[in-house]
């Protein structure tokens, strides 16, 4: 604790929040006039509630407080007063780990990851840590975390009560450093992971050859660099005389909002890309593609996404979509369709909803997510399922066979699953194939692809090279279309559901 009359410190904390105060009146003068007068002079009055408050505690608290903790906690309600789980208050640490996000280099195991708030409407709910999806080729992914997954805790310590910013503190850290988090898997499915942290680097961009001439293109988060890389790779497709594209959006978490529409630009030689809609004008845009295309006219694309396609990267799949530009294979997408900005109060700052994005048909997909084209889904466990592949793991009968084969045969692997059959686990071939495989290439670089387990990658290479293609993507609803459809089908069911209760 310091001591209250330590008024540098004050004048600090004061400074900011007047700030604040400032951008908050600023706001105000978009308002109607006599709206505008009137919600300026209740700012004002709840203004100098908090101030009294604010300075009230600092000269009569029992102990010495520092301003800094009231400054902090103070912004920290206001935000979570708002009930948006991507508009918050930003620490001076949370902000230099966004400034390590930004540059792409930190010390951690490699998850984009969410904390859900309290809702008095479930208070059921566990306030576990969520994967939205593992960055590619880093601590977290080598270990098969996958979206969806909870930290339920970290080296023993619940993750409930934890906030965002200290669960981050305790998975980040010194590189070879390890932490062991405890991983929720569906309803049951409960094991531990010691992960050792190392140097994250975000990627952007994977690129391959597939099987007849299929471009892949996995673009793995939007940052300043994503353009270039799509770029190069797109040249090098070209070189490689490819005939067809396969994009990858699969647990990409998103990103920038001006490195996707320079990505869709790409695709599109005219029409909307995105748009922007907001209470403030300023915040309203419409992004129009340009007519740079590089990616030919008429070749056949799919886009791939599943729950872990969030914000930028469903930006990309439904200007595709809507465009008809692409067909979508995969999952329903993750359902985050706004728009933050992050504006810095000295050393600390805040992120802010300041807007939501519509898809060219005029859809905002948040909380709903897009819906593909072809519905591909990796197949659930049964309760059975879980607790032997539980048992498993817990175990260790996978990370065992890894290490007393490191160079395991196809059929090396193939007796010891039929083993594992044949013990009474009653968990699939394939799934059982696949857990090795993870776990002997845990300590090595992953393929850019897997034409052997990944379901959704078969069936886009399928579709693309149906002769029909063209008529698939034509056929296929837009975005808008497809909620829609889905309203009118809930509003059916509702009323069925009403009349046979009767």
């Amino acid at each position: 604790m310091i001591d209250h009359n330590d008024r540098g410190h004050d004048r600090k904390a004061w400074g900011v929040v007047a700030l604040v105060a400032v951008f908050c009146t600023a706001l105000s003068f978009s308002a109607p006039a006599a709206y505008a007068q009137d919600a300026k002079a209740e700012s004002q009055r709840y203004f100098s509630i908090f101030q009294s408050a604010f300075n009230f505690i600092l000269e009569n608290y029992v102990d010495n407080v520092d301003p800094k903790v009231l400054y902090e906690g103070a912004m920290q309600g206001m935000f979570e007063s708002l009930g948006d789980p991507y508009s918050v208050f930003l620490t001076d640490a949370m902000m230099n780990d966004l400034n390590d996000t930004t540059t792409g280099r930190f010390g951690g195991i490699g998850l984009y990851i969410s904390k859900p708030l309290p809702d008095p409407k479930l208070p059921e709910r566990r306030l576990y840590v969520e994967i939205v999806s593992p960055i590619e080729d880093t601590p977290g992914w080598r270990a098969g975390i996958m979206p969806g997954d909870q930290i339920t805790h970290i080296d023993g310590e619940t993750t409930e009560p934890l906030s965002m910013d200290e669960v981050l503190k305790r998975l980040r850290g010194e590189p070879g450093s390890t932490v062991t988090i405890t991983i929720l898997r569906g309803a049951g499915l409960v094991f531990d992971e010691k992960v050792t942290r190392a140097m994250i680097e975000v990627p952007t961009v994977k690129r391959a050859m597939l099987p007849g001439g299929v471009g892949y293109l996995r673009i793995i988060e939007f940052t300043p660099q994503t353009i270039s890389r799509v770029r190069e790779a797109i040249d090098w497709f070209a070189a490689q005389r490819y005939k067809s594209l396969v994009v990858d959006l699969r647990n990409n978490p998103g990103g920038l909002l001006q490195s996707v529409i320079q990505v869709a630009d790409l695709f599109l030689k005219e029409g909307v890309i995105v748009s922007t809609k907001s209470r403030n004008r300023y915040e309203n845009a419409v992004y129009q593609a340009k007519p740079d295309l590089l990616v030919p006219a008429g070749m056949h694309v799919v886009v791939m996404i599943n729950r872990g396609s969030a914000s930028a990267s469903e930006i990309l799949a439904g200007a595709l979509k809507d465009q008809k530009r692409a067909y979508l294979v995969g999952e329903n997408s993750y359902g985050k369709g706004s728009v933050q900005q992050v504006l810095p109060l000295g050393d600390t700052g805040f992120k802010l909803t300041m807007s939501r994005y519509y898809t060219p048909s005029d859809a905002n997909i948040d909380k709903v997510g897009i819906a593909p084209d072809l519905a591909v889904k990796e197949p659930e466990l049964t309760p059975e399922e879980e607790a032997s592949l539980s048992s498993l793991i817990q175990r260790n009968v996978f990370g065992a066979f890894a290490t007393a084969n490191p160079n395991a045969s196809p059929q090396q692997i193939d007796q010891y699953v039929q083993g594992l059959r044949s013990a009474g686990s009653p968990v699939s071939e394939r799934v059982l194939k696949k857990m090795l495989r993870n776990q002997l290439e845990r300590t090595s670089i992953g393929p850019i692809f897997d034409l052997d387990f990944d379901l959704q990658l078969n069936a886009a290479l399928k579709a693309i090279a149906d002769d029909k293609f063209m008529s698939l993507i034509s056929e296929a609803l837009s975005v808008k279309d497809l909620q829609m459809a889905h309203a009118e089908t809930a509003a059916a069911d509702k009323t069925a559901t009403a009349a046979s209760g009767k």
